[in-house]
């Protein structure tokens, strides 16, 4: 067989480009689902009477006629205002009614949904195998509604990839997420969502083929069927070196970092840090309260966080909450009552 030959032979032992598949029908039917998510949270700057305006973003998906969204626990955790974009848009106010930071899945409720919104169909991520094609649609850098395609990569227990998760599995992907993804949907080749993204692992700042999504099994019992208390608190453990530098009384406890506005933490009287430090690798904000013990369960107990979920998730509305915190290098006990959001 002659060179030119043999180049027609492989390239037709090779699929056309053209037999590539396209998502374009199934996008169409479910981008009304995906939202863009704007927040906003006042923070004290460098110990000041300063408050400043930080704003962010992140994406959602509809899994409700009535108006709930999933999200990422860490888009929205601390936000006193949320702001919700739909296609076209349209915006609407939201408030958060579950989350889950240690899975990092937060649960909105919407002001209103417009007509033209549709309501994603949650799928059963345990069937879904590594290989399998999926695509991702979101707002990296602001991008409105930009769909991403890849595989999942593997499936992990989150401690292997992050000591701040508790329970649970995550797909790693390929298909390329970015800063404005996290909490977007991850959809099966049928457009069912069978994950919510969470993060990435990177070394340059930006996307290296290392994502990771919470599974849609996971969202759906945690915030669905559970409902896990909001605290409106986002906090950092400090543990091993850490506890020894900010010489807490025990060898575990939670700094807490930021507190949305008229949530259960602002409520009770926690503090948030106002004074930036970088300490070590970690840029912190320090000043605030430390949390040692909650309900008479410390945080130094190995298992002492898992135990606070489990009796947080137990209460009822009007039950009593103490918090015992570590302030100014005074202990101090902190007491409110309990008030769910529906």
């Amino acid at each position: 067989m002659n060179r030119t030959g043999f180049l027609c032979a492989a390239l037709l032992a090779f699929p056309a480009a053209s037999d590539a598949r396209s998502y374009a029908d199934v996008l169409e039917r479910v981008n009304t689902s995906v939202v863009e998510i704007h927040t906003r949270e006042q923070i004290v700057q460098n110990g000041t009477p300063q408050v400043v305006d930080v704003s962010g973003i992140g994406s959602g998906v509809i899994v409700s006629a009535d108006g709930l969204v999933i999200t990422a626990a860490h888009v929205v955790q601390s936000a006193d205002r949320i702001r919700v974009r739909f296609l076209g848009d349209i915006e609407t106010g939201a408030r958060i009614v579950a989350s889950e930071p240690a899975a990092d899945v937060a649960l909105l409720r919407l002001d209103r949904l417009p007509p033209s919104a549709r309501v994603a169909r949650l799928g059963d991520s345990s069937k879904t195998r590594v290989g399998d094609e999926v695509f991702v649609v979101g707002a990296p850098y602001g991008m409105s509604h930009t769909l991403t395609v890849g595989h999942v990569s593997g499936r992990h227990q989150p401690r292997a990839v992050s000591g701040e998760f508790l329970e649970g599995e995550l797909f790693q992907t390929d298909a390329a997420v970015n800063q404005g993804n996290s909490g977007g949907p991850m959809f099966n080749a049928d457009g069912e969502v069978i994950g919510i993204v969470s993060h990435i692992l990177t070394v340059s700042g930006g996307f290296e083929g290392l994502g990771f999504a919470v599974t849609s099994n996971l969202a759906r019992r945690l915030l669905l069927e559970k409902r896990s208390f909001w605290s409106g608190l986002h906090g950092y453990w400090l543990e091993g070196e850490m506890a020894r530098v900010f010489n807490l009384p025990q060898s575990r406890g939670l700094l807490v970092q930021r507190i949305a506005a008229n949530s259960p933490a602002s409520r009770i009287g926690l503090r948030a840090g106002a004074v930036e430090a970088s300490i070590g690798d970690e840029d912190l904000y320090v000043g605030g309260d430390i949390i040692l013990e909650v309900l008479g369960i410390s945080l130094a107990d190995p298992d002492g966080y898992r135990r606070v979920r489990e009796r947080v998730a137990k209460l009822n509305t009007g039950e009593r909450v103490t918090i015992r915190v570590l302030r100014g290098g005074e202990m101090l006990t902190l007491s409110t009552r309990v008030e769910r959001v529906e």
